[in-house]
C-alpha cells in the first residue's frame, strides 16, 4: 500500500467516533471498532508486505494514530500496544535483525499482540522486573508475576512479556518472550474500572506459569540500562506511538473548542458568539500555539526511526521528551478547551468531558515526568557525581 492513500477513511472514523461514548459509559471493550480496524488491515499497517502486511512507515502510522485518537482515544491507545510490537519487529528487521520476524509473520496472518511489560511499583521499567522468569531444561521459560495496564485484554492472542531469571548460571537476566493465549498459564482480572481510557480494557494479567517456548524467547539481557537494539526499538515505538495518541486528543479538543466558541453566545455582548470575546480568543490561540509544536516533532522522530538515523546518546532524551511534551500539551489544550466550552463539559456524556478524563492517563505512561527529566539531564550533564 502506498504511503499517500488514506488507510482510515473518514466514514470509518465517523463510525468509531459514534461508538466511543457508549463504550465509555458501559466500560466496554471496543469490539466493533476492533473488528472494523482488523477488516481494514490496520493491525498489519507496520508489517512488511513480504510478511503479509501493508508495509507502511512508522511516520505514516503515527499520523494515522493521531487521526484515530481524535475519534476515540481509548481505541487508539489499545491498538497502540499491538502496533508497538509490530513496530519493534519492523525496527529490528530494518536493521538486519530477524529475531522477531516470526512476530511479523504471525501479525501478518492475523495474530494480535499485547504489551505485557508494566508492573506496579517497577520504576526501572525495562531495566528491571518483579516477575520471575523460570528456565525450563529445553530453553523455554515460565513466567510468574503480575502485569498491569495490559491493553487489549479481551482480544490479544499473543502476549509479549518479560521477567527476571535469578537461577541460571549467568543470572540475573531480564528475559523477553512471547506467550500464546491458548496455552494458558495466566488469569485476566476484570478490574479495569478507571475514570478514563475505559474502552481499552487494560486489565491486570496474573502470570502463573505462562510458557514462552524456546523459539519465542527473544532476549536475555543484563538488568539496568542496556544498549541492546530491542530496548531501543521498544522505547522508540512506544514513545512515538503514544505521543501520537495524545497529539490526537489535543487536536480534537482544539476542534471542539473552536466549535464551542462559535456556538455559544454572550448576553453581555449583545448575543454575539464567544468567538468575538477577547479572553476566549486568547485561550483558543494559546491552545493552538501549544498544539502546533507537536506534529513536526512527531513526524521528525518517526522519520528518523524509519531512516535508520543515528542520534547516539541523544535518542532516549529525544524520545522521552516527545512523550512528555505530547502528554502535557494535550492536558493543557484540553483544559483550555473546557474553559472555552463552559459547564456542559462537566457532564459525563460530553465529549470534552471524556477527553478530560482520557488525557489524564498520559501522566502514568512511561517515561513519567520525573524519569524523563532524569534521562535528559543525564544526557546533557552526565550522571550525578558519587
Amino acid at each position: 500500500m502506498t504511503e499517500h492513500i488514506p488507510l482510515l477513511t473518514d466514514d470509518l472514523l465517523d463510525r468509531i467516533r459514534s461508538r466511543a461514548a457508549g463504550y465509555d459509559a458501559e466500560n466496554a471493550f471496543f469490539l466493533e471498532d476492533f473488528e472494523e480496524l482488523t477488516q481494514a488491515g490496520y493491525l498489519k499497517a507496520l508489517v512488511p508486505e513480504e510478511h503479509g502486511g501493508l508495509g507502511l512507515s512508522l511516520q505514516r502510522v503515527a499520523r494515522e494514530q493521531v487521526r484515530l485518537a481524535g475519534a476515540a482515544p481509548a481505541t487508539a491507545l489499545a491498538v497502540n500496544m499491538h502496533l508497538v510490537w509490530t513496530g519493534v519487529a519492523k525496527v529490528l528487521h530494518d536493521r538486519g535483525d530477524d529475531s522477531l520476524d516470526f512476530l511479523l509473520s504471525e501479525a501478518g496472518a492475523g495474530e494480535v499482540f499485547a504489551f505485557g511489560l508494566s508492573e506496579a511499583g517497577n520504576d526501572l521499567v525495562l531495566f528491571g522486573s518483579t516477575t520471575d522468569a523460570v528456565p525450563e531444561p529445553d530453553g523455554s521459560y515460565r513466567y510468574f508475576g503480575t502485569k498491569i495496564f495490559t491493553s487489549l485484554s479481551p482480544g490479544w492472542t499473543r502476549l509479549g512479556t518479560m521477567g527476571l531469571d535469578t537461577t541460571s548460571a549467568d543470572a540475573p537476566k531480564i528475559v523477553y518472550g512471547f506467550v500464546d493465549r491458548d496455552a494458558g498459564g495466566f488469569t485476566i482480572k476484570e478490574d479495569w474500572d478507571t475514570i478514563g481510557m475505559r474502552a481499552s480494557q487494560s486489565n491486570t494479567t496474573v502470570l502463573d506459569g505462562a510458557l514462552s517456548p524456546a523459539d519465542r524467547i527473544v532476549r536475555r539481557l543484563d538488568p539496568g540500562p542496556n544498549p541492546d537494539s530491542l530496548v531501543f526499538a521498544i522505547f522508540a515505538n512506544f514513545e512515538i506511538l503514544l505521543a501520537a495518541v495524545y497529539t490526537g486528543i489535543g487536536a480534537r479538543a482544539l476542534e471542539l473548542a473552536v466549535a464551542a466558541a462559535h456556538r455559544r453566545t454572550s448576553l453581555k455582548n449583545d448575543g454575539r458568539s464567544y468567538a468575538n470575546d477577547p479572553d476566549i480568543r486568547w485561550r483558543v490561540a494559546d491552545a493552538a500555539i501549544a498544539q502546533d509544536a507537536l506534529l513536526p516533532q512527531l513526524d521528525a522522530l518517526a522519520h528518523d526511526v524509519d531512516a535508520l538515523a543515528d542520534h547516539g546518546g541523544q535518542w532516549l532524551p529525544k524520545l522521552v521528551g516527545l512523550k512528555v511534551r505530547a502528554t502535557e500539551t494535550a492536558r493543557q489544550v484540553v483544559d483550555q478547551a473546557i474553559r472555552v466550552s463552559g459547564g456542559s463539559t462537566y457532564f459525563a456524556g460530553n465529549e470534552l468531558g471524556r477527553l478530560y478524563r482520557d488525557v489524564l492517563a498520559g501522566i502514568f505512561h512511561p517515561s513519567d515526568d520525573e524519569s524523563a527529566h532524569s534521562t535528559v539531564a543525564n544526557a546533557w550533564l552526565g550522571p550525578i557525581d558519587d
